[in-house]
């Protein structure tokens, strides 16, 4: 496993981490849970992503009581939550990015969780209702508290994420030191321009989800459209539509075939991309099977077949590639 430094941070991240979103507390049962991270720790994985929202809470309460069974060292893993959603209270104050709602949010996971601090806390999206320097303050004051170490934001614009660090910079912060952003072959506009010139000043880090764009880029939906998987499951019709089109699954297979002319696979090399982008500092990895999750995780040995050919291969394919801007 390779490690990198979490933006302009001291803490260093497995370049390949491991999620729950849609898996745990949902897709698969516990004893699956669990035997994927011990693989993924086993593997040098050393942060494990988790969210208030993932299963109400019960992706939480899965992942800690597996954390408390295996009683490794705190001190050799990482482990987050986000906020923003809540855990399926429609109240007011049960969701958003108040004081009150991540001080809530944050006690909550810390006892699902089984644990003292969080690593990362993320705002899980941006909350127009609530002042930005609200919020700054409230994950200043978890901070100063030593309930988390550092704070971060999940799908904010560059606009949103520079105006918190304006906040901080004021009144002399913390300010958000990642963002979680989807990113993969079809979605790269926000990593690869968007936030170009944020890496160069506040030195932002990046958790990157969705790296196989829900599974497409893979080969199990060359053919027909397979049962069991993720965007077959209930209630994510939006999903399917956003991710599985014509006009994808011909560049998918065109993935595929130079793929296995690599002599790997399709998986992997989706992977091995967004990881070869040196301001991702880990690609959450999604897995509901031990097989998908031990070849994923091997993923960073393509990275050095992804010559420059091979690039312009890939940006043949896919046609797609964000132009930044002139000035």
């Amino acid at each position: 496993m390779e490690y990198k430094y979490l933006g302009k941070s001291g803490l260093q991240v497995s370049t390949l981490s491991l999620g729950s979103w849609l898996t745990f507390g949902k897709q698969i049962g516990d004893n699956i849970a669990e035997k994927l991270m011990d693989l993924a720790y086993d593997h040098g994985v050393n942060f494990f992503d988790n969210a208030e929202v993932y299963a109400k809470g019960e992706s939480e309460r899965v992942m800690g009581a597996i954390l408390k069974k295996k009683k490794w060292d705190r001190s050799s893993y990482l482990v987050s939550s986000k906020a923003f959603f809540g855990d399926g209270g429609k109240l007011p104050n049960q969701t958003g990015l108040s004081r009150k709602h991540l001080f809530e949010a944050c006690e909550a996971a810390l006892k699902r969780l089984q644990v003292d601090y969080l690593d990362l806390f993320f705002c899980h999206r941006p909350d127009k209702n609530t002042p930005i320097s609200e919020t700054v303050w409230a994950m200043n004051h978890l901070i100063q508290q030593g309930k988390i170490l550092y704070w971060g934001t999940s799908e904010w614009s560059a606009q949103e994420i520079m105006e918190a660090h304006m906040v901080a910079k004021e009144l002399r912060l913390i300010g958000p030191v990642m963002e979680q952003p989807q990113y993969n072959m079809f979605h790269r506009e926000k990593v690869e321009v968007d936030f170009n010139q944020i890496y160069k000043t506040v030195g932002l880090g990046t958790t990157i989800w969705s790296p196989l764009a829900s599974g497409v880029l893979t080969n199990k939906y060359l053919n027909a459209f397979p049962k069991g998987t993720r965007l077959s499951m209930e209630g994510l019709d939006w999903l399917k539509e956003r991710s599985f089109t014509p006009e994808r699954l011909e560049k998918v297979r065109a993935l595929n075939d130079l793929a296995k002319g690599m002599g790997t696979s399709l998986a992997k090399l989706a992977i091995a991309w967004c990881a070869k982008n040196p301001n991702v500092s880990t690609v959450i990895l999604g897995a509901s099977k031990l097989k998908h999750l031990k070849e994923t995780l091997t993923a960073l040995d393509v990275i050095p077949l992804i010559t420059s050919e091979i690039e312009a291969e890939i940006e043949k394919i896919l046609n797609n590639k964000p132009a930044l801007p002139m000035f």
